[in-house]
């Protein structure tokens, strides 16, 4: 069992956005690695999406979008 301390930091960790887009990154890449079985398998590629766009709360559409930098770096 860890101490209350590592649990607090371990915790304050999990809620940093920095946290956030390595687990979304970790699941675009695992997703691509999968579908290029797929496809060697002889399944078909799903229709390509537009990247995922993020919205800060409470501000308008003209304002804080931003394209998570993995997502559209990898499909390019």
């Amino acid at each position: 069992m860890q101490t209350d301390d590592f649990e607090a930091a371990f915790s304050a960790f999990l809620d940093r956005r920095e946290y956030d887009e390595l687990v979304q990154c970790l699941f675009t890449f695992v997703r691509a690695a999968f579908l290029a079985g797929w496809k060697a398998a002889g399944g078909e590629a799903p229709e390509p999406q537009p990247p995922l766009l993020l919205r800060g709360k409470g501000k308008q559409p003209s304002e804080g979008w931003e394209t998570l930098s993995c997502f559209a770096a990898f499909h390019r």
